[in-house]
C-alpha cells in the first residue's frame, strides 16, 4: 500500500492558487451574465431601461403587455400531442388553468383601438406540479430575431422629445440594416388582427421542442385557435356606431362575452421538419406541416388583475414541464431575462401603483345588448 505523504508548503499554496482561480472563474461567470465586466454589453437592465425610455415610467405595472386583464379556466387534452410528448399537461384528461390577455404595449392605460397586437398568456397547472407556461400573441412571426435586434428597434423608435414621435429616419436606418425585420413586418401586414379577443388566434412563435417518453424530440411551434365566431358584441346598450371607440372596448367586449357563456381555443401544434428554421422567430414554417389537435381550452373566468390571480404571475417562458423544452431561438432566454425583471422591479413598486385600466367593478359588469 503506497504511504500518503502530507503535502509540502509549495504544493499546498499551489492547490490553494488553484482553487482560487476555479473561484475568481464562477465570480466572474456571475458578473459576466450581469453586465458587470461589459458595460457594454446587453443585460436585462440595459433592455428593460430601453422600454421605459420609449414610454415612460409606469410603477406597479409590467413593462410590456402593461394592459391587461386575468382570465382562468381549464385544457381538455385530447391525448393526442402523447406521442410526442411526455408532458403530463397532454395526456387525457382536463388541467385547470390561469392566464391573462394584454395588449402588446408597455403603456398600461392605452386606448386598446392603438395598439395592434394583442396577447393570451397561460399557466397550466397539472395535479403533477409540473406547470407550463406560454406567452402567445396574435400575430403570424416576431418581428426581430435576436435580443440585440430588440434593443436597437427600441432606440430607433423612441419618441423625439419635441414632437413625441419616433424619428423615421432612425427607423429606416435600422429596417435597412435588419431585412428580416422589415420582410416580418410585411407579412404581420396580411394578416391584420380579429375584431375581438375571442375571435383571435394566438401564436408561440418562438420554436420549443416536444420530448416523448422515449427521448425522441420534434421542433414544434403551437398557437390557440378559436372555436368561436369572430363576432364582437357590443359593450353598452346605449353604444352609437358613429362614437368613436371605447377605450376599453376590447377588453369590455371579453368580459360580456364570457358572463354570457365559456370561450374556447384548439390548442394546436405544429410539428416541425429538420429544414424548419428552430432560431428566427421572424419565419415562418410551410403551411404544409403535420398540426396535432392537442385539446381545447376553455376561459370561463375573467377579473381585474387588481383582485385576479395572475397578477403576481411571471409568464415566464422557460417555465417548462418534462417532456416540452427550449429551442436554439435566442429570444426565448431574453424573453425570460427581461420578464424576470420586469416582474422584480414591478413586485417593489406595490404601493405605487393606481387601479388598472381593467377594474375589479369593470370585470364584474355584465351588460345585456
Amino acid at each position: 500500500m503506497n504511504e500518503i505523504r502530507p503535502l509540502t508548503v509549495a504544493q499546498t499554496l499551489s492547490r490553494l492558487a488553484l482553487i482560487g482561480v476555479a473561484l475568481l472563474a464562477v465570480i466572474a461567470a456571475f458578473a459576466y451574465a450581469g453586465g458587470w465586466l461589459s458595460p457594454a454589453r446587453l443585460t436585462q437592465t440595459k433592455m428593460v431601461a430601453a422600454i421605459q425610455a420609449g414610454i415612460g415610467d409606469h410603477p406597479g405595472f409590467r413593462r410590456a403587455h402593461a394592459k391587461g386583464m386575468c382570465i382562468a379556466g381549464w385544457f381538455d387534452s385530447s391525448g393526442a400531442a402523447v406521442p410526442w410528448s411526455k408532458a403530463a399537461v397532454f395526456a387525457p384528461g382536463r388541467v385547470p388553468l390561469i392566464g391573462r390577455v394584454a395588449l402588446a404595449s408597455g403603456l398600461p392605460f392605452q386606448s386598446d383601438a392603438s395598439v395592434p397586437v394583442r396577447s393570451m398568456a397561460l399557466r397550466f397547472m397539472p395535479s403533477d406540479g409540473a406547470e407550463w407556461r406560454t406567452g402567445m400573441n396574435d400575430i403570424p412571426v416576431f418581428v426581430v430575431n435576436t435580443a440585440a435586434a430588440f434593443y436597437q428597434q427600441l432606440v430607433a423608435s423612441k419618441p423625439d422629445p419635441a414632437s413625441g414621435k419616433p424619428d423615421p429616419a432612425a427607423m429606416t436606418a435600422f429596417l435597412s440594416r435588419h431585412p428580416e425585420t422589415a420582410r416580418a413586418f410585411g407579412l404581420i401586414g396580411m394578416h391584420p388582427p380579429a375584431a375581438g379577443f375571442a375571435g383571435d388566434t394566438f401564436n408561440s412563435l418562438n420554436t420549443f421542442l416536444l420530448v416523448n417518453a422515449a427521448g425522441t424530440r420534434v421542433p414544434v411551434r403551437w398557437a390557440v385557435v378559436p372555436l368561436q365566431p369572430a363576432v364582437v358584441q357590443a359593450s353598452s346598450p346605449d353604444d352609437d356606431s358613429a362614437a368613436p371607440p371605447k377605450k376599453n372596448r376590447l377588453f369590455d367586449d371579453l368580459i360580456v362575452q364570457v358572463h354570457e357563456h365559456p370561450l374556447r381555443w384548439r390548442l394546436v401544434i405544429t410539428l416541425g421538419r429538420p429544414q424548419d428554421p428552430t432560431a428566427d422567430a421572424t419565419l415562418p414554417w410551410p403551411e404544409d406541416r403535420q398540426r396535432v389537435d392537442a385539446g381545447t381550452v376553455t376561459i370561463d373566468q375573467v377579473s381585474s388583475e387588481d383582485n385576479g390571480p395572475c397578477g403576481s404571475i411571471n409568464f415566464d417562458p422557460l417555465v417548462l414541464p418534462p417532456g416540452i423544452e427550449a429551442s436554439d431561438d435566442p429570444l426565448l432566454s431574453a424573453r425570460s431575462s427581461v420578464y424576470a425583471r420586469s416582474f422584480t422591479l414591478r413586485s417593489g413598486e406595490t404601493a405605487l401603483k393606481p387601479p388598472s385600466a381593467i377594474t375589479p367593478r369593470d370585470a364584474q359588469r355584465v351588460v345585456t345588448p
